[in-house]
């Protein structure tokens, strides 16, 4: 009761307005995602929930994000309560939005470890907060290691990675919407 949600959301309205916004087939999207046509065809119509790998798989390839795809899914609400109880029972790794629908600010749980290999550049601001374990991130040439309560702010634009240093690593990720033009052009000195 209160809670603004109790369905599960679906994402499949997001892709297929993000897919026909740039004007790409199936086939394209498969092509660059490495998923196959059918089940991209069944998430964009919510017959298949994608993984958090698949739908970031997706993302790549719609040159966005995750986050952004499900936060186009669901509508914006001014309030709204995000239940840490009310999650699914997911294998490690895992990703949870803490934030619902369109808004200016979007804040993810990573919980585990993750592709370290791929690198993340948001056009944003943002911060990583490390809740519980350590983690260890590469960005702008220097490696960093924070432990349980450190925090890394990101600039937007900064390339980096992650991953996890021990288990049970949960990091929580703050940032200011990609669909927000939050970033000026700097002065040149």
């Amino acid at each position: 009761m209160g809670d603004h949600k109790e369905q599960p959301l679906r994402v499949g309205a997001a892709v297929r307005r993000r897919r026909r916004a740039l004007e790409l087939t199936l086939a394209v999207v498969a092509e660059r995602s490495g998923l196959s046509v059918p089940f991209l065809s069944q998430v964009e119509n919510d017959r298949a929930r994608p993984s958090t790998s698949s739908l970031e798989k997706v993302a790549d390839a719609l040159r966005t994000t995750a986050v952004e795809l499900l936060a186009a899914a669901d509508p914006a609400c001014s309030v709204d309560v995000v239940r840490a109880d009310g999650t699914e029972p997911l294998p490690q790794p895992r990703t949870r939005s803490l934030v619902r629908g369109h808004h200016q600010m979007h804040a993810s749980e990573f919980t585990g470890d993750h592709d370290a290999g791929r690198e993340f550049q948001y056009r944003n601001d943002q911060l990583m907060y490390v809740a519980d374990g350590a983690v260890e991130i590469e960005a702008e040439g220097r490696a960093y290691r924070l432990g349980r309560g450190d925090t890394l702010y990101l600039t937007g634009g900064v390339r980096h990675r992650w991953r996890a240093a021990e288990s049970d690593t949960r990091v929580i990720v703050v940032a200011v919407a990609e669909h927000i033009e939050a970033v000026r052009d700097r002065p040149r000195r």
